[in-house]
């Protein structure tokens, strides 16, 4: 089994914006844990030099790529525009990790050990499955976070304990029949499009239990009205999907 999963060619992106506090340390967890991935990093036209520090990094190392774009656009974007490099270099496996560290490089080879174990077209790095936790949030985060997920699972039907969790790994197969193109959701929101794009489109989703760590480093993008909106866009997506199926849609 782990020589199948040596066998597969792996990408790690690395959305980034202001993140020249924490990139070379993470690149060089990501490669301690797991020295045959490749890392892109997607950078946002960071003006805290973020972009000029992952082209440093390429020039040492040839499994660091970087992908320049003309300015801030918002998580969801950025993957997308990572999504579609990998796909156009051929890698089997593409996966989403954030710059802060919070999605730990360690648990990386569990992801990728159940990917091919249980022939899984997406794994979810998972805080709230047995054995998942979170590190350093307050009561008043985790709560959010885990009402939250308990409503997308209402809303849509999903049985995923974290389908809003960003550290995830998607087969290059998967990423091609879930319709990217059509995706305009960004953020919070992003993460559960794509993880009920996968459960609609009939494909296997395994959840793995992780521990995130919340970033010592910068500071966080994530906000209550950032979750607000995630909630009524999946509200909305919810309704119209359950609708249609009752006159009859597919």
């Amino acid at each position: 089994m782990e020589s199948a999963a040596k066998d597969l060619s792996v990408l790690v992106i690395i959305p980034t914006y202001n993140e020249a506090e924490n990139l070379e340390k993470i690149v060089s967890r990501v490669h301690a844990a797991n020295p045959q991935v490749h890392i892109l990093v997607a950078d946002d036209n960071s003006p805290d030099g973020t972009g000029k520090l992952a082209d440093k990094l390429a020039e040492k190392d040839e499994r660091v790529k970087v992908l320049h774009r003309a300015g801030k656009e918002g998580l969801g974007k950025a993957y997308l525009a990572g999504f579609a490099w990998g796909i156009e270099h051929d890698y089997d496996v593409i996966c989403e990790m954030d710059a802060d560290g919070s999605h730990r490089p360690e648990d990386f080879p569990a992801l990728l050990a159940a990917l091919v174990a249980e022939d899984a077209d997406l794994v979810l790095g998972s805080r709230y499955v047995p054995g998942g936790k979170t590190v350093g949030w307050p009561k008043r985060r985790e709560v959010l976070s885990r009402g939250g997920n308990t409503w997308v699972r209402m809303v849509t039907g999903m049985r995923l304990k974290d389908a809003t969790g960003g550290y995830r790994l998607f087969r290059r197969a998967t990423l091609e029949k879930i319709d990217l193109a059509s995706v305009s959701s960004a953020g919070y929101t992003f993460q559960v499009d794509l993880a009920w794009r996968t459960n609609r489109a009939g494909l296997k989703i395994v959840e793995v239990p992780i521990t995130f760590v919340e970033r010592e480093l910068g500071a966080s993008k994530m906000s209550g009205n950032i979750v607000a909106e995630a909630l009524w866009r999946t509200t909305v997506w919810g309704t119209k999907y359950r609708l249609g199926r009752l006159v009859g849609k597919k």
